[in-house]
Formats: C-alpha cells, sequence, structure tokens
C-alpha cells in the first residue's frame, strides 16, 4: 500500500478540526450508523471547551489503496514547539484558509516554518458558503504571504480547492455548493510526494511526540525514517550528540488507523507510529537499531519569553478543596509536563517551595494550570514576567507582532491603549464590512494583562491575535494597572452589611457568605492606592426598629468574577493569584500588613 504523510494547518476557528471529520466520513473510516463526537479530534477536555486544538494529534484514513496519514496541528504560536517537530515527520501540507478571515498571524508563523522545510503546500479555501467570503482577495493575500515568507517558485505553483468543511464537499471550481471531499483526497495523493526514505538501511526513527499511558508507560511518537523495526527489537535511544541514553526493546509498536492507535508486527520506513519500551527517551531524541550511531538532525525549538513562578499554596485556606498540595506532587507533575512538552522549562528555587514554569505564552501556561486545578492540585501563581537576554547593544526583550481586527468605531481606542503599551503601528487597512485590520510590533511585556481591557474597550466585538516575533531593544517602563485594590484586614465571612457600605470604594470581587483571609483581595480601589478594608463588619443592633424595613433592603452588584486568565493578568508584582480546584482567590504575597510596608521599603530602597 503506497503512503503519504500530510500534516493541516489552518488559523484558530477556520475549521481545520471539522473538516478532518468530514475525510473521516467520507473514507469510511467510521461506519455510516456509528455515532461519533463532533470535531472528534479535539479529544482533551479543555480543547473541547476552548475549541482550540492544543495538542498536536496523527490520524490516518485509506483512499483508493493510498493511506494518507493526517497530523492535525496546533493554530495557536503558544503551541508552536509542537508545530516545528511535526512539520518534519510529513512529505507536505494543506493550508487551510477561511474564506473571509483570509491569511492570519498563526498560520503566517507554521507555514513559515513548513516553507523553510520545502514542503509544496495545498491551499483550500474554506467556508466558501460564508455570505462575507472575498475569495479572490484572500488567494491573493496568501499568493503575497508565501512571497513574504520567501517561498521557491515551486512552492508558488500551488493547487487551490475551494470547500464548505461542514457540508463535506472541495472542488477545483470556486462557485461549487454541493459534491464530496474526493478531489481533496485525489489532489493530496496525486501532489504530495511519497515519503522519500531509506528502507533496507538499519531502522532509525526520530521522536516527536510523547505521552503516557498508565499501562504501557511512555509511548513515543515520529516517523520511521529508514529501515523496518518488529516487536521486541532490540533498540537503543540516542542524544542529539550521539551519546546513548538508553537500550531496551520495542515492547510495543502502534499505528494509527482512523482515531485508534492499533498494535502492529512491524512497521516501515515512511510510516508514523508510535513505540513502547523505552523509559528514558524523549523528544527530539533519536531511536533506531543498535548499529545506528549517528542520530537524525532534530528541528531547533524556539526559546520560551515568558516565565510563571509556582508555589505551593500557603493561605490560611490551603488544603481545604484540593488533594494534591506538597511541593513534592508539584515538582512530580510539573516534571512530567516538561519531559512531553518541549516548549516548557521548569527551574526549582532554592527555597524548594516554588518554581519557576517558562513557557511560550500566557495561553500555553494557564492551559496547564487549568489542567493542574482540574487534577485536583493547588497552587500559588505570581504574576507572568517575560524572559529577557542580553544581545550586543545591551538588554533585549520579546516582541510579538500583533494583528487586531476591529470595528473602524473602536479603532481609536486600540491604537492609543497600543502606544500606551510601547507597541509600534506597521500597517493599517480596512478588511471590509466595515471592520479595520491593524498590526502592531509590540513588546510582550506591555501586552500582558491587555487582553481583558481589549474586550471591554471593543465591545466584546474585536479580535487579537499575537505572535512572537524577535527579540529587540528594551522599551523601558511601561505602566502598569491603574487601580489600587481593597484588602481584607482580617478572617470571618464577607458580610453583606459590609459589603453594600464598601461598593462606594470600588468594584468588588466577592459576595455575601464568603470566606475571607487577612491579606486577600476582596476588589479594586476606585483609587491608586491600595486600602485595607473590614469586609465582615456586622451592623450594630439597637432597640430602635428603623422605619419602613431599611434593614433587608441591601442590594449588592453581582461581583466581577476573573477567569483564570483575567486573574492572573490583573496582579500586580506583589500580588499572587491562588488556584484550587474549586475557587480562583487574589491575595497579597506578604498577607501581614506589617511585612507588606516592610517589602515595600525593601523595593523603594
Amino acid at each position: 500500500m503506497s503512503l503519504r504523510n500530510v500534516a493541516i494547518i489552518a488559523h484558530v476557528d477556520h475549521g481545520k478540526t471539522t473538516l478532518v471529520d468530514q475525510l473521516f466520513r467520507q473514507s469510511g473510516t467510521f461506519r455510516d450508523n456509528q455515532r461519533v463526537e463532533e470535531r472528534a479530534m479535539d479529544s482533551n477536555d479543555l480543547e473541547k471547551e476552548r475549541g482550540i486544538t492544543i495538542l498536536a494529534k496523527c490520524t490516518s484514513v485509506d483512499w483508493k489503496g493510498t493511506r494518507i496519514n493526517i497530523v492535525d496541528t496546533p493554530g495557536h504560536a503558544d503551541f508552536g514547539g509542537e508545530v516545528e517537530r511535526i512539520l518534519s515527520m510529513v512529505d507536505g501540507v494543506i493550508l487551510l484558509v477561511d474564506s473571509s478571515e483570509g491569511a492570519m498571524p498563526q498560520t503566517k508563523f507554521v507555514t513559515g516554518k513548513a516553507l523553510a522545510l520545502g514542503l509544496r503546500p495545498i491551499v483550500v479555501v474554506n467556508k466558501i458558503d460564508r455570505p462575507d467570503s472575498r475569495v479572490e482577495e484572500v488567494l491573493n493575500e496568501v499568493f503575497d504571504l508565501f512571497v513574504t515568507l520567501e517561498a521557491t517558485d515551486e512552492q508558488l505553483d500551488f493547487p487551490v480547492l475551494y470547500a464548505s468543511g461542514r457540508n463535506g464537499y472541495a472542488s477545483e471550481d470556486a462557485e461549487a455548493r454541493e459534491g464530496t471531499l474526493a478531489p481533496l483526497f485525489d489532489k493530496i495523493v496525486d501532489h504530495v510526494p511519497e515519503p522519500q526514505v531509506d528502507a533496507e538501511a538499519p531502522f532509525s526513527f526520530l521522536v516527536t511526540l510523547l505521552d503516557r499511558d498508565n499501562f504501557v508507560g511512555r509511548i513515543l511518537t515520529g516517523r520511521v525514517e529508514t529501515g523496518t523495526v518488529r516487536l521486541n527489537q532490540p533498540i537503543h535511544a540516542l542524544a542529539s550528540d550521539g551519546q546513548v541514553i538508553e537500550t531496551g526493546r520495542a515492547t510495543k509498536i502502534m499505528a494509527f488507523r482512523g482515531l485508534e492507535r492499533v498494535p502492529v508486527e512491524e512497521a516501515r520506513a515512511g510510516d508514523i507510529i508510535s513505540l513502547a519500551g523505552l523509559t528514558v527517551a524523549t523528544v527530539a531524541n533519536t531511536i533506531a537499531d543498535t548499529s545506528v550511531t549517528v542520530p537524525l538532525k532534530a528541528q531547533p525549538i524556539d526559546p520560551p519569553t515568558l516565565s510563571m513562578r509556582f508555589a505551593v499554596n500557603d493561605s490560611p485556606m490551603a488544603g481545604r478543596e484540593g488533594s494534591k498540595v506538597t511541593s513534592r506532587m508539584i515538582r512530580d507533575r510539573l516534571m512530567r509536563e516538561a519531559e512531553s512538552n518541549v516548549a516548557i522549562r521548569v527551574t526549582e528555587s532554592e527555597d524548594k517551595d516554588s518554581f519557576e514554569v517558562a513557557g511560550r505564552g500566557e495561553l500555553q501556561l494557564g492551559v496547564l494550570i487549568e489542567t493542574m486545578r482540574r487534577e485536583g492540585f493547588e497552587l500559588g501563581i505570581s504574576r507572568p514576567r517575560v524572559l529577557f537576554r542580553d544581545g550586543p547593544g545591551g538588554r533585549e526583550e520579546p516582541y510579538e507582532t500583533v494583528v487586531i481586527d476591529v470595528d473602524e468605531e473602536y479603532s481609536g481606542t486600540v491604537v492609543d491603549k497600543m502606544n500606551q503599551r510601547k507597541a509600534e503601528m506597521t500597517d493599517m487597512r480596512p478588511s471590509g464590512g466595515g471592520k479595520t485590520r491593524i498590526t502592531f510590533s509590540a513588546p510582550s511585556r506591555g501586552l500582558i494583562g491587555y487582553h481583558g481591557e481589549f474586550l471591554s474597550d471593543t465591545r466584546g466585538t474585536g479580535i487579537m491575535n499575537r505572535i512572537f516575533e524577535r527579540y529587540g531593544p528594551h522599551k523601558g517602563a511601561i505602566e502598569g494597572r491603574k487601580n489600587g485594590v481593597l484588602i481584607s484586614n482580617g478572617a470571618g465571612e464577607a458580610n453583606a452589611y459590609a459589603l453594600n457600605a464598601l461598593e462606594d470604594r470600588g468594584v468588588l470581587m466577592v459576595g455575601p457568605g464568603e470566606p475571607l483571609y487577612e491579606g486577600m483581595i476582596v476588589g479594586e480601589n476606585a483609587k491608586p492606592d491600595d486600602l485595607e478594608v473590614n469586609p465582615m463588619k456586622a451592623k450594630q443592633l439597637t432597640n430602635f426598629r428603623a422605619s419602613g424595613g431599611k434593614d433587608d433592603a441591601i442590594r449588592l452588584t453581582p461581583p466581577r468574577r476573573l477567569t483564570l486568565e483575567q486573574a492572573i493578568a490583573y496582579i500586580d508584582d506583589d500580588e499572587m493569584v491562588e488556584v484550587t480546584p474549586k475557587s480562583i482567590r487574589l491575595r497579597k504575597r506578604h498577607l501581614d500588613p506589617h511585612e507588606r510596608k516592610r517589602a515595600s521599603r525593601a523595593k523603594a530602597a
């Protein structure tokens, strides 16, 4: 059976995972009466909730005697660590572009990596049945993008298909509104080359993905570059410098058939498989026959740009809601994450009670915290900070390209806010339908915490996309949060009478009856300074009744509830987010007011 290995590249929400569902249905991977969830590829809970792909996944379909291995890649730049390695497993890419939104920054990121590897893309303009589709302009945008990314003449001569993933048809005619995906299958078979591999050489395989199974242990996924591997064959793992990391046997070989991983007796060069049997080998290592001594070349990985402190929860409520609270449990879990996710770096602090976790962006670290929270962990999380480096001209910081689509009436506000955050506008153009597309080059530092403000400034209609651009000169001080916070001066339960009196002071973040502790943040002050308040104070009862039943008439504004990402972006340097399976609380790093004063004096000095 002949083989094709292809990756699907698309921006978030351009319909990639839905299209793969239809490829399954039309290739006969699913039986006609089989009940399959929508977006079957997005299998983890967070992916389903957020509607995004976080982890790369492999799958395969059979079409007229050809096995097509399809790799679904994440669209978010935060998960770019996955993307670069995945592309080294495939021989072609399908670039999926929304017929209205066109080529977006995250498409640019992955497409740039694919073109640099010499892959020839097939362009699929998706959602052509949208009322606001602009097919011709979008194709021109894609062509311009390829030119900008220095594509070769061969890569610029790309085939184009027009499709609707949801309705399950693709065609070479932009006016088509029915049919099947057969033209796409045929185009993959015709346009994507067979894997160029040496089937006679000894077995070798580069690890691109790693996950764990409770029964089999570590599962290493990648493409067989040379030779054949058979069950129980002796193998060893090589580091990038050629050192042997460990030796063992291929105790299990699994190939992808549809959505399943199926055990097989042997795998040949070109096929994408998963292997079990080794305990130390990790991503970017070469697994090979014991006679092989030279490792395969692995893609270098972009450096992390942002870090957060993950600490043991030391609040007075620690241990009430979570089952995993010790530093040892947190350490083991973070080390396990760093092992399978090469874009994350974990370092232990001096006091052994906290860990510095560095990654590609707020979204990536936010997903990790949310996952740990659901597993029963309690954590104290610090404000994110960017990672600087020393360059030839002094201190350098990471910059990002930010592309914002916004209604024209809000564009002035957005430009003003981005200028305050030291961003430089590089492009501004109308994008149809009363919207404007504005592109900025901005220091990552200035973007921390901006997304929530951006959504309220644009009444929830703006769309912001960010991607790592480069390291550049340090931009100097950037103004932080303008308002101070309201801090509880004691422990107890929030009282409606006290909260009612505090409403004039600012915006509350807690409701009546909630347990509080000293140093916990209960709201945002209307003024720039922090203010200690007593949210537990009860009304002094007297013998006189108030006229007209005024006592019962306390009507509180509903408290402002921050999501995990909003909370992390909101806090200042001297504050933390307490994360438990049931709650997200904001607090000062030093709960005792005297310690807080000492710390602020030391910082000022």
